[in-house]
């Protein structure tokens, strides 16, 4: 993961949030209370592991079927997933267990293990791992299989080469010695393997090594067990990635190779350097650079490709043929390694889905080139993030970037849905709202409700679990601002997994299709404007299809057999631009992004609301709910399989605000971090007054840090309870039946 991040913080969007915090009481940070879990594994009322369905492989391979995950005998499925990196998965059976257990009680049903290959090397070799090593993540992926959790392999992030690997490679010591930006893929075949056969070999060899690797604890060849979901090629590259060219400034003999397969390629095509020249105008071939001399650099650059296409966008002028010819070398040359890659997986006997890759290519040509790339491999895999600030992938004091994503629907992490294909499966295997933003309790809702649920989406995996527990500090003790075990995101899990396996979310039907043509690119012909701003790991989305719709259902992109028009249907049923309401098609979903700014959820088995609330009822079926908190997740979901909360006998609600480390201090406009802090880690309390429907009788019971139940309850008065966080010092309530 490249971890540098910039996000263009939007002025309206933030005077928005002024707008929503007026009225409100100001946050009294002495009545927040310490998150104290004890991380015990029993169930209490929270756990799921009853809802996984164990053990994993029970019903075949995972397949692709059309736009959904189905496993061989038809099951569907979706999966609620978390990364585990590094070193990690090597760790020994006691901690393996930990691991396991605590994701099966908050709902996790599949890992996408990370960039682990680099450590199970079998001493100089490359391309073969230590069984020695790769025993304790034998055991691991065994436990996690009995208990019901998938496993993925995201197992190459730049291929490191070692001695062992010098003579099969034209130029061993260039890669050796290659630097890049972000030391971890330093001495890594990043980038340019995707041109070059000899570097393709490794990551191919290692791969099949692994999956014909028997598993001791399950007596499975890896390409044999139905547990293992999908593997992916390689993580966060591709051909047209800019970081290539600072590669090949270090790697002339990888060069030269690129410089004579674009020759070759050009010659195929023109036949002459007469002919070349006249297509390309003589300008635009740098002088020294000629057919003959096979020395034609195809430059790629993600960055000049989208620059060429939005300039001829705002000029209203064909792009420069030899940006096409660039751009079109390139998409084959993926391709031709991508299906080399599968042929090899496949060849071992494995069954699952695939992913080529999960990186974007900047905007227009080049990126759908990309993405068609990935979707003649399989499954669609993107990445994003937000927030964050200017402690990188640390937490220091400096600027913060404390955008909410609620102030602008399809922003943020969910843009990433503007990458779907209508006849591919789509995994978010990346993602998370990056502490110190104080509004990261609203990622996991925004991703789970109109992600997983409206746009029909079939994984997620946040980034990332270092820990089998809740970490004691707003950021990850061992991963920095990448913090999935914190309570603003974990600890909505048992609502958010239950609403996901049950499938409460209404998928939207595909409204329109955004068509692209593949030949047609070749002469720069889209048929629609789109473009990415693409900062490192967060995009921007923008075009004749804009993100905002993503709250209103799918309109996923289509690769056509012929030139296709893209028609976009009238939304102003759906979309009010003057109140700024948007409801989605399916009806169950509402997103304000005015004066007010959240969401609402209004399903049989769910309901809730999520963000800047106005201080005023809001009513959700036959719920009535208030809060006087500028910004909350509210969340009432049925703690049954098979029952609505109508039917329900136990409901489970959910509160979760913000959370900051004990002494951590922002200045008045939240932009900027003063003091970090120390632990423990402080929650922000919750009220709500709760109307209940007028035919049922309730108790509420307040739990602990874990889910159990502590004996304390709330009774109701007049219809009526109310939950007062600072007194109650919980974020999970039992409302049961009488």
């Amino acid at each position: 993961m490249i971890r540098k991040i910039i996000i263009t913080v939007n002025v309206l969007a933030l005077l928005g949030l002024f707008l929503a915090w007026s009225g409100k009481k100001p946050a009294d940070h002495e009545v927040w209370f310490p998150f104290e879990s004890s991380n015990t594994h029993e169930a209490g009322i929270i756990g799921m592991e009853n809802w996984l369905d164990a053990p994993a492989g029970r019903h075949g391979f995972l397949q692709m079927d059309s736009e959904n995950l189905r496993f061989e005998n038809g099951t569907r499925v979706k999966f609620w997933g978390t990364n585990i990196c590094s070193r990690l998965p090597f760790m020994g059976p006691e901690r393996a267990d930990s691991f396991v257990n605590f994701m099966a009680k908050y709902g996790i049903n599949a890992v996408r293990f990370h960039k682990f290959s680099w450590y199970a090397y079998d001493g100089d070799h490359s391309t073969r791992f230590s069984k020695e090593r790769f025993e304790p993540f034998d055991y691991f992926q065994y436990r996690l299989r009995k208990k019901g959790i998938y496993y993925s392999w995201s197992h190459i992030y730049g291929h490191r080469v070692q001695p062992a690997d010098s003579s099969s490679l034209l130029a061993y010591d260039e890669i050796r010695n290659l630097r890049f930006p972000w030391s971890h893929l330093n001495g890594s075949t990043a980038g340019l393997v995707n041109f070059a056969p000899d570097l393709q070999e490794l990551s191919i060899a290692l791969t099949v090594d692994m999956l014909n690797h028997v598993n001791p604890h399950t007596g499975l060849r890896y390409a044999d067990d139905p547990g293992l979901a999908f593997v992916e090629f390689q993580n966060e590259d591709n051909i047209f990635w800019s970081a290539i060219e600072r590669s090949l400034e270090q790697a002339p003999t990888y060069r030269a190779l690129l410089c004579r397969q674009f020759s070759e390629w050009l010659l195929n095509k023109y036949g002459s350097q007469t002919e070349l020249e006249e297509a390309w105008g003589k300008e635009n071939i740098p002088e020294g650079e000629s057919l003959a001399a096979q020395n034609i650099y195809p430059r790629p650059n993600h960055g000049l490709f989208s620059w060429e296409y939005e300039t001829a966008l705002r000029e209203n002028r064909d792009m420069a043929t030899h940006i096409l010819d660039k751009m079109r070398f390139l998409y084959e040359k993926q391709v031709e390694f991508y299906r080399k890659f599968e042929k090899a997986v496949r060849d071992t006997g494995y069954g699952g889905v695939l992913v080529a890759s999960c990186w974007q290519a900047g905007s227009g040509i080049s990126h759908f080139y990309n993405l068609h790339a990935d979707y003649l491999v399989g499954m669609i895999d993107r990445h994003n993030y937000f927030g964050g600030g200017e402690g990188g992938h640390g937490i220091r004091p400096g600027t913060v970037n404390n955008n909410s994503m609620v102030t602008e629907p399809g922003s943020g992490l969910f843009s990433a849905g503007m990458q779907q294909v209508v006849d591919r499966p789509f995994a978010f295997s990346e993602w998370m709202s990056l502490v110190p933003n104080q509004w990261t309790a609203e990622a996991a809702p925004i991703i789970a409700i109109y992600g997983m649920g409206l746009q029909g989406w079939d994984a997620s995996f946040s980034f990332a679990t270092d820990l089998p527990r809740f970490s004691r500090y707003l950021q990850s003790e061992h991963h920095g601002v990448y913090n999935a075990t914190s309570p603003l995101h974990m600890g909505l899990y048992p609502a958010l997994a239950r609403m996901i396996y049950r499938n409460d979310i209404t998928e939207s039907p595909v409204l329109a299709t955004r068509n692209v043509h593949i030949p047609s690119l070749e002469n720069g012909r889209l048929g629609f404007e789109e473009t990415v701003d693409q900062g490192y790991d967060d995009k921007r989305f923008d075009g004749s299809v804009p993100p905002q719709t993503l709250a209103i259902g799918r309109i996923p992109v289509k690769f056509t057999n012929e030139p296709a028009e893209t028609e976009i249907p009238e939304l102003s049923a759906h979309w009010d631009t003057i109140n700024k309401t948007i409801a989605s098609a399916t009806g169950e979903l509402s997103w304000q992004y005015g004066n007010n700014q959240y969401f609402t959820i209004n399903t049989p088995g769910t309901k809730g609301m999520v963000g800047f609330i106005p201080d005023e009822e809001i009513v959700i079926g036959d719920w009535h709910l208030q809060t006087d908190n500028r910004f909350a997740v509210i969340l009432l979901t049925s703690l049954e399989h098979d029952r609505s909360l109508e039917d329900a006998r136990e409901i489970l609600v959910t509160t979760v605000a913000r959370g900051m480390n004990t002494g951590m201090r922002y200045n008045e406009a939240g932009d900027t971090l003063i003091s970090t802090g120390t632990r423990p880690l402080l929650l922000e309390p919750v009220n709500i007054d709760l109307k209940l429907p007028q035919d049922r009788d309730y108790i509420l019971e307040i739990l602990d840090h874990d889910g159990l139940r502590t004996g304390s309850y709330v009774t109701a008065q007049n219809g009526r309870i109310s939950l007062k966080g600072a007194d109650h010092k919980a974020i999970w309530y039992l409302l049961s039946r009488k």
